[in-house]
């Protein structure tokens, strides 16, 4: 398992989760939730460096099937945005099917209610997609999803 603090992004269409992991990449935490719009890069540029991630993974948003619609291609795009303004070889794509729905599960579980679960079910969601690309490098010895390359 490679050392270092990663991110988890959740990107939605009118909020973004993140999360991040230990230094040792063992357990996904809620960090906070950045408004999406002007300044959302910005914000994950800093939140990237005040926590010295070495690796950003990007939620991507597929169907059951497999199949990428609109919102995996908002995804990729931002993901590219992103990628431009980090390290080279810094942002992955993970495939997220559920993550929203397994973080608004939890929370309904854990007695998190109305407004309050709103304002965290997107953090939920990306320490859910961070904590599935942690398990599956831990699982397969290879780092999760795909590498995000700056204009691509």
């Amino acid at each position: 398992m490679r050392q270092g603090v990663r991110l988890g992004v959740d990107v939605g269409s009118v909020r973004i989760g993140v999360a991040r992991s230990d230094p040792a990449g063992i357990l996904a935490t809620p960090l906070e939730t950045v408004a999406r719009g002007k300044g959302d890069l910005d914000r994950l540029v800093a939140l990237a460096a005040e926590h010295e991630a070495v690796e950003v993974v990007v939620g991507l948003p597929t169907s059951l099937s497999g199949r990428e619609g609109p919102a995996a291609q908002a995804a990729r795009e931002f993901a590219v945005r992103l990628a431009a303004r980090l390290p080279a070889d810094t942002v992955r794509l993970y495939d997220e099917r559920l993550t929203t729905v397994t973080a608004e599960n939890g929370l309904r579980a854990g007695g998190v209610r109305g407004r309050a679960r709103r304002q965290v079910v997107d953090q939920a969601a990306a320490a859910v997609l961070l904590q599935a690309a942690l398990d599956g490098e831990r699982l397969t010895g290879q780092p999760p999803g795909e590498i995000v390359r700056r204009g691509s």
